[in-house]
């Protein structure tokens, strides 16, 4: 512990040796007109009394060495000598004189700084501050060169880098009051003053009230950093000499006048503008006349700028130290200001913030709780990013947490939110920085959006768009725009853009998502550009154009743009005429892929021509060779879209005639029938498909080629476990086998086979019973299923299907069907099977046996051995038929309860199930039955006003004339006992007239009947006979 004593002593010698160091300080100032030098060394000497009086003032007593002391002593004095040799110097030797001064004085500063850097560490452990001034202080000394006329090297060295120190550690960000502060009894204001008054005697320091329009900028610090211990102490107050006398500012630019005055050059210039006459020019602090002519004063320049760097190192080295403490809100924006300040303009500065690791401490602080924090420090980090080199906006991206600043974006304060965007815009000048903001999460989303609300922010959208653009030099950013529903970069870029450029962008058209309300948009801007890459020679940009178009193809509103841009010659050229090497074999696909989009989307292209020779979509040219390419096995995915085209073109009537006509000429049927085995699925769904639109005009030619393939036709029927898990192919190959010729007895018997009839029957089951837990493709399969049921029933007189009809019960399948179903085309389908059994029904039905009456009493015995039943067993006898009915063995219908059922389908809003109904029904009013019980059957059953209602609601000339066959038919055999209630009803007839009127010959001829029977006509037919004869 030190002692009292030693203080003293100490502090005795440290007062000498400032009045010393102060009396060396005047002379040398009289001595800086005749060499700049001397300056140099009074500056020096000013900083080594600072020094002495940091350790004279410290909060922690500290003894320095007396041989310290006592040779910085020694080296003042030597100064002191040299002062006075050179003011006794003069005549012609002078000027040899004073230079040897100046290398004596060289010597006395290098020797300080050698005595400096002699004080043992132990002395200064408690005041760490002073042992860094003191480092610095002699690195610099020791480095000096005076007299030599260097002024890079000073530049230099005042530019050299100054370690920082350990930050200490952080503070968390939940204290939010002042951990640290300042000592009432010392801080910097009294230092200010304390050492003002020891230094009293040396000239060179202004006061206080004199540099106060300067002490923010360079001198002094804010009142909440100077609160900060142990680092405000490193600023260097200016000296009296740096500020000009006009503007009270320190000087930039300082110039000298004949009277040994120095002022800012602008500032003397200005003053020498207010005299008119030259002549009156005085000096404004002398009054003693001048001329204008002026000497650039370049050593004090140089001193200026070296005392600027050594003050802007301790702000730096300042808000060092208050950003890593985490202090109060006021701490750390004034150290934000005062590095922006620091760093503004100033490159060197930029790199000691980047070094001093403060670039780090900031990115805590854009999640700080105040909006002046995170203004101020937005303001800062696009100080340091403006710069020449992209040195410093790479390092901002690589240490700030780039979506703590995107979210800023989103800030309800507009300050903040101009800031982060503005910052952005200085960043996206850097390439690196482009790809950094664009990988960060939703910045490319916030930056659209903004864009967009120019109404809202009309800066912001002003500097979002130029983000957005310097945000297009990375291909990835600009995937993100369109994705974010900012589309002409990459459209612009795909038709302006380099080639390789190009073919990114087609492949982001196929990757992103766009909304359909754009769709149509991209597709007439990008199509012209991707035709173009078609064409190409180069591979790759051919691919990504042929991928690209088959994905605009998919939106069918875009199709007619394709074929605008003439797609179609293009496409068709590419399967028909190029060569099939590695590469254009894709290409053939693709340009499959993309003809049968287009045709799928439903416009009229039957004219479409496909090349210069006028041959169309529809030409016997095209189908040609698309049937061709499908019999010469193509790949599998090229022959689903072969599939598609075909299916496409077979809905249109002249182009599935060529189609049919060209099957024929090339026997292709073969060829699409094994497409149906092909284990891809897709592909042998859409063969399928393809033979169902083919069925009706070569429909016997495919059941016989079919039964000659391997596997089929019991191949076709695949019935799943589950109803869940029924296919597409399970529907359209039940519908196939449904869509064939029913009348065509080879398939018929080839599909005769108990366990396929039973595995059709339990499929319907398993539906029926499932419900609602069914796959999509189950009611096209049920439809397909009961088709194939209803195709027996039209060759019943093979004996195999009449065996199958009656063991299977179909008369009770069809029946349950009517009623179990909500399927039109299943309820159809039912009433045409009761139809087809129904007609055999009076075949079947025969009246009962007679027994041999003779041979029986011949036989007779005792009454009481009689073994006849007390009670003969009756047989009913069908009323209808007029023989022994069931609905299992004959098929009726009355047995099965199916009339009901079949009136009931009357009332469906689809004209094919009522006139199915009606076909099934009519087949109990032939005349081979007993018409009149038929009829009073019906009648109890209302059927004639469903009829009626039927005929009302349904136009369709065959369900006409099937309900005027019925109607007929009651007023026939029923008399007037129905004629009164038809002829009441005034819309049927005014039906029957309009049906005499525009109705074909059938039709027409029931209407007449109709109205000849209701007493509405005379018949016309004896009057066209009288007519005649006449």
């Amino acid at each position: 512990m030190s002692t009292q004593e030693d203080i003293d002593t100490t502090d005795s010698l440290i007062g000498s040796l400032l009045g010393s160091i102060s009396e060396v300080i005047r002379s040398l100032g009289s001595l800086q007109a005749e060499t700049e030098s001397f300056l140099d060394c009074a500056c020096y000497f000013y900083r080594v009394s600072v020094v002495l009086m940091e350790i004279q003032t410290g909060e922690s007593a500290v003894i320095c060495s007396t041989d310290v002391l006592e040779s910085l002593s020694e080296s003042i004095d030597a100064a002191k000598n040299l002062v006075e040799i050179s003011q006794e110097s003069n005549g012609p030797e002078s000027t040899t004189d004073l230079r040897s001064v100046e290398a004596g004085l060289g010597s006395v500063v290098k020797q300080m700084g050698d005595t400096l850097q002699s004080i043992p560490e132990s002395t200064i452990d408690e005041e760490e501050y002073i042992g860094v001034i003191i480092e610095t202080l002699s690195n610099e000394m020791q480095n000096a060169n005076i007299g030599d006329g260097s002024k890079s090297e000073i530049i230099q060295n005042a530019q050299l880098k100054i370690s920082a120190r350990p930050p200490p550690e952080l503070v968390s960000e939940q204290i939010e009051t002042d951990l640290y502060p300042t000592d009432p009894e010392f801080s910097y204001e009294s230092y200010l003053s304390e050492s003002q008054s020891q230094m009293s005697e040396i000239p060179d320091i202004p006061s206080q009230s004199t540099i106060a329009s300067s002490q923010r900028k360079y001198g002094h610090l804010s009142e909440s950093l100077s609160m900060l211990p142990q680092v405000t102490q490193f600023m260097e107050p200016p000296y009296q000499a740096f500020i000009c006398p006009l503007t009270k500012e320190i000087m930039e630019d300082p110039v000298t006048t004949e009277t040994g005055v120095t002022c800012e050059r602008e500032a003397v210039t200005e003053w020498f503008d207010r005299f008119g006459d030259s002549d009156e020019i005085s000096c404004p602090v002398t009054g003693q006349k001048l001329t204008t002519g002026l000497s650039p004063n370049v050593v004090l320049k140089t001193i200026i700028q070296e005392w600027k760097v050594r003050n802007e190192a301790a702000r730096i080295k300042v808000a060092h130290a208050a950003l890593s403490l985490g202090g109060s809100e006021s701490m750390v924006i004034d150290a934000l200001r005062d590095l922006q300040m620091t760093c503004e303009g100033k490159e060197y500065n930029k790199v000691k913030v980047r070094e001093a690791g403060i670039i780090q401490l900031l990115d805590r602080y854009l999640t700080y709780r105040s909006k002046d924090v995170r203004y101020e420090l937005l303001q800062l980090l696009k100080t340091l990013a403006d710069e020449d080199t992209d040195e410093g906006k790479e390092m901002i991206v690589k240490t700030i947490t780039m979506s703590s600043v995107i979210k800023l974006l989103g800030s309800s304060h507009q300050p903040v939110r101009h800031a982060a965007l503005v910052l952005l815009l200085e960043l996206s000048k850097s390439q690196h920085a482009c790809e950094t903001i664009g990988t960060a999460t939703g910045a490319i989303l916030m930056l659209v959006t903004s864009k967009y609300n120019k109404e809202l922010d009309a800066f912001a959208s002003e500097t979002a768009d130029q983000i957005l653009r310097n945000l297009e030099k990375i291909p990835d950013n600009i995937k993100q725009m369109a994705e974010n529903g900012l589309l002409e970069p990459l459209l612009s870029q795909l038709a302006e853009g380099s080639e390789e450029t190009q073919v990114a962008m087609a492949a982001y058209l196929v990757e992103i998502d766009i909304g359909h309300e754009k769709k149509t948009y991209v597709a007439e801007k990008a199509c012209p550009a991707l035709i173009v890459l078609v064409k190409s020679e180069n591979t790759e940009a051919r691919r990504a154009a042929f991928k690209a178009l088959a994905h605009i193809s998919l939106y069918h509103p875009n199709n007619q743009i394709l074929v605008e841009v003439g797609i179609i010659k293009v496409m068709v050229e590419e399967m028909f005429t190029k060569r099939v090497f590695s590469d254009l074999m894709n290409s053939r696909n693709d340009a499959a892929t993309i003809l049968a989009n287009i045709l799928e989307s439903g416009v009229e292209h039957e004219t479409f021509e496909v090349n210069t020779h006028g041959h169309t979509l529809g030409s016997d040219y095209f189908v040609y060779n698309i049937i061709q390419m499908l019999k010469n096995s193509s790949p599998d995915d090229l022959n689903i879209d072969l599939i598609r085209i075909l299916l496409s073109l077979s809905k249109l009537p002249r182009a599935m005639a060529t189609i049919v006509s060209v099957i024929k000429e090339t026997d292709a049927s073969f060829a699409m029938i094994e497409l149906i085995n092909n284990p891809h699925e897709e592909l042998g769904v859409g063969a399928l498909k393809l033979l169902i639109e083919l069925t009706p005009f070569i429909g016997h030619t495919l059941s016989e080629r079919l039964c000659k393939t391997r596997g089929q036709p019991e191949n076709l029927i695949q019935c799943p476990t589950e109803a869940n898990q029924i296919t597409e192919k399970h529907a359209v190959s039940a519908k196939l086998l449904a869509k064939l010729p029913h009348q065509n007895l080879t398939l018929n018997l080839a599909l005769v086979n108990e366990s396929i009839v039973s595995e059709v029957l339990h499929a319907i089951h398993l539906i029926q019973r499932s419900g609602t837990r069914t796959s999509r493709y189950a009611n096209d399969f049920l439809e397909g299923l009961v088709g194939i049921l209803v195709r027996f029933t039209t060759t019943l007189y093979e004996p195999q299907m009449m065996y199958l009809a009656r063991n299977h019960d179909l008369t009770s399948v069809f029946t349950d069907l009517l009623m179990k179903t909500s399927s039109d085309e299943v309820q159809r389908l039912s009433a045409t099977g009761l139809e087809n059994l129904s007609s055999t029904t009076m075949t079947l039905s025969r009246p009962p046996q007679a027994r041999n009456t003779k041979f029986m009493g011949s036989l007779s015995m005792p009454r009481s051995f009689s073994l006849r039943s007390p009670k003969k067993k009756q047989i009913e006898i069908c009323a209808i038929h007029r023989g022994v009915c069931s609905a299992k063995t004959t098929f009726c219908l009355v047995e099965a309860n199916a009339v009901t059922q079949l009136l009931a389908c009357l009332q469906s809003d689809k004209v094919e199930v009522v006139e199915s109904a009606l076909s099934a029904i009519c087949t109990l009013l032939d005349d081979k039955v007993d018409v009149e019980k038929s009829l009073s059957m019906l009648s109890g059953m209302n059927a004639v006003q469903l009829i009626l209602n039927a005929v009302k609601e349904h136009k369709k000339e065959s369900l006409l004339q099937k309900a005027f066959w019925m109607i007929d038919k009651f007023l026939i055999r029923g008399g007037e006992k129905y004629a009164f209630g038809i002829s009441q009803d005034r819309m049927l007839s005014g039906m029957l007239v309009s049906a005499f009127h525009r109705g074909d010959g059938n039709t027409r001829q029931m209407a007449e009947n109709i109205l000849r029977r209701l007493d509405k006509m005379p018949s016309f037919s004896i009057y066209m006979t009288e007519k005649n004869e006449m």
